[in-house]
């Protein structure tokens, strides 16, 4: 049974043989999306360039809750291709088309194929937070050093 019920739909121009996203294993954080194209075609990216990429997917998240699109790994290593603004984050009040804009980091040109598998997507809780203005901070180990103050490695 899955720890939080996410309400989801195919958008009218989508190819419903494209499998929503799935865990691939028991321990998986990630869902794999995949690029689901109207023309049912592809999108290039040339290196060093950005292109946003269709799911063909729309989701309800409960409130509370937020989606996170990253990176795959193997995109990013043999290809240099990962999400522009990793992690990208789907707020709970947002209903429009889940996209995934990625950056092709590469020295060659990058082709995303209708359907192939393109970021995962991860599920957290978020707090949202009142600010507490004119009291003094708490004494820190760290203090007000900066940053690389906690050393090397």
């Amino acid at each position: 049974m899955a720890d939080l019920a996410v309400k989801i739909i195919y958008l009218d121009d989508a190819d419903r043989e494209i499998p929503l996203p799935a865990y691939e294993t028991s321990g998986a954080a990630g869902m794999d999306l995949r690029a689901n194209l109207a023309d049912r075609g592809r999108v290039e990216i040339a290196p060093n360039a950005r292109a946003l990429v269709a799911t063909g997917l729309a989701l309800e998240i409960p409130r509370g809750f937020e989606a996170q699109v990253r990176p795959r790994s193997g995109l990013a290593l043999k290809h240099g291709v990962t999400v522009a603004n990793a992690p990208g984050t789907i707020d709970s009040d947002y209903r429009g088309p889940l996209g995934v804009i990625l950056i092709n980091l590469g020295d060659a040109p990058f082709v995303v194929n209708h359907g192939d598998r393109i970021a995962q997507i991860v599920f957290a809780p978020v707090m949202q937070v009142g600010w507490d203005l004119n009291h003094p901070l708490g004494e820190s180990e760290r203090g007000t050093d900066g940053f690389g103050s906690t050393g090397q490695g």
